[in-house]
């Protein structure tokens, strides 16, 4: 696989679509952080990660709400293999006019647009989110 970010959101992405409680990712540090930050946003509902003896599995509770309606209406991802991009502090873009949220990998670890705005740093520019 060479995109595990892109195929963690290609996998949550389909499991809305298809209307699923829960998508189940193969797990890695970066893909349990950026799952996290979703759930602490509130974009999902838990993250679990179980280990096997085939590997770690992350399990990702998809959030709808009363309507039936989820909460993420979009994933993309931003910086590819083969395109990577990086952001400075100030080059942050604001997604949706701030009612989405970006998702940086930084020096200081994985974390959002409006953290990495705080604590002035830059970073790679992972997905959207809104």
């Amino acid at each position: 696989m060479t995109d595990p970010i892109g195929d963690m959101l290609t996998r949550i992405r389909n499991g809305i679509l298809s209307r699923k409680d829960k998508v189940e990712i193969p797990a890695s540090n970066l893909k349990e952080r950026v799952a996290e930050l979703l759930r602490d946003e509130g974009y999902v509902d838990a993250v679990t990660r179980s280990d096997s003896d085939t590997g770690s599995v992350l399990s990702v509770t998809l959030r709808y709400g009363a309507d039936n309606q989820s909460a993420i209406q979009a994933l993309r991802r931003i910086s590819r293999p083969g395109q990577r991009k990086y952001v400075s502090s100030d080059s942050i873009p604001k997604v949706r006019s701030g009612l989405g949220l970006s998702i940086l990998s930084t020096s200081r670890g994985v974390m959002t647009d409006r953290q990495a705005r705080k604590l002035g740093v830059g970073g790679e520019l992972l997905c959207e989110v809104w």
